[in-house]
């Protein structure tokens, strides 16, 4: 199958594709006479585990990671879930920034008027520094 049709299948770009595979996350893929790609299942499959990984928020280094665990079929299982728990952990922290600073923001939205005067809170905040 082409490039397009490969990407469809897996769920990814042709553009991210041709990405993954000028990175090294797959290796280039046989060509035709005609000097087009020609990819069959193997690559389907390593695009999709690209895109489910990608879906999870891991790094482009982590499935490069993930994916030399992955097709080690004598690897221990506790360097996969080492690397799983370090990106929970990542998750976990931002998450938390996330939530520290939707909480700012809401204190300042509900202290803006929100009508014809100019003085506004989100602004000054935004001009001397978060709070």
């Amino acid at each position: 199958m082409n490039i397009g049709d490969a990407a469809r299948a897996a769920g990814v770009s042709a553009k991210m594709a041709r990405h993954y595979e000028s990175i090294g996350l797959i290796s280039e893929p046989p060509r035709s006479d005609a000097g087009y790609r020609v990819y069959g299942e193997r690559e389907v499959h390593l695009l999709r585990f690209i895109r489910h990984s990608r879906d999870l928020g891991f790094s482009l280094a982590q499935i490069r990671a993930l994916l030399g665990l992955w097709q080690d079929r004598a690897r221990p299982s506790r360097e996969v879930r080492a690397l799983a728990q370090a990106h929970l952990a990542e998750l976990a922290a931002k998450l938390a920034e996330l939530q520290a600073m939707k909480a700012t923001l809401q204190t300042l939205v509900s202290s803006c008027h929100g009508d014809e005067r100019p003085d506004c809170p989100i602004l000054d905040t935004l001009e001397n520094g978060a709070r």
